[in-house]
């Protein structure tokens, strides 16, 4: 299994993203699509950079009903993104549905499938207070990658902080996708959860998302390079 750094370009615009990749003289980052630039640009965004010779997870994070996620997951499998995702909250039967849809819609392989435990914005005050779930961060984040597994998805979204867990949870090769990567002498954002990115793998992600650290840099290449590199310090 290949192992990645996914660039998370959360531009608000078609411009801005490919003015950004134009940086990357004969690299092709793997890349992630989220809600912004996808709902500002719909489905062709994703082709365009995807005939650049971009690797593309598609983070729309779907949570609705299960018959509603299959067709919509069929339709997203049809943009032959390599990774997208849902909410693990919307039930096994959800994700379960959400399997099918991507299978319906692939003409070869379907997409990686992972689900999002609990996000790495939520600290454990907030997930307890406001979202009424008493258990700890590490057991939700467990119980929830358990489901995932179960209902046949390849892995989940989580903390890097808990990726171990959900190793010893779900098995070697159930892969953890971890966002909340940071440095120490960089800004937490609106991040609750983080590690370096040597750390993450250290812990057990398989692929690290990196937004700000990349794109707000200076120098966004030199950044990334030093986030491949410091990422496979812990293999």
């Amino acid at each position: 299994m290949k192992n990645d750094v996914i660039i998370a370009c959360d531009f608000k615009n078609k411009a801005d993203t490919l003015a950004f990749l134009d940086r990357f003289e004969g690299k092709k980052p793997y890349v992630k699509i989220g809600m912004e630039l996808f709902y500002g640009e719909g489905p062709d965004i994703v082709r365009e950079i995807r005939a650049r010779g971009h690797e593309i997870f598609l983070d729309l994070k779907l949570h609705d009903i299960p018959n509603t996620v299959k067709k919509a997951m069929a339709n997203l499998a049809r943009l032959g993104v390599s990774m997208t995702n849902v909410h693990a909250a919307g039930t096994i039967d959800m994700m379960r549905a959400a399997v099918e849809g991507l299978e319906l819609g692939s003409n070869g392989p379907r997409p990686l499938l992972i689900a999002v435990t609990q996000l790495t914005s939520t600290s454990q005050e907030r997930m307890q207070r406001e979202l009424l779930i008493a258990e700890t961060i590490e057991n939700t984040v467990a119980h929830y990658a358990r489901n995932a597994r179960e209902a046949g998805l390849d892995g989940v979204v989580c903390s890097p902080l808990e990726a171990g867990l959900v190793k010893t949870a779900c098995g070697a090769d159930f892969l953890t996708v971890t966002p909340g990567i940071r440095y120490p002498d960089g800004e937490l954002g609106d991040q609750s959860r983080v590690t370096t990115p040597q750390k993450a793998r250290e812990i057990g992600s398989d692929f690290i998302v990196v937004g700000r650290p990349i794109t707000a840099a200076a120098d966004p290449v030199a950044a990334y390079e030093r986030v491949c590199r410091d990422f496979l310090k812990g293999e």
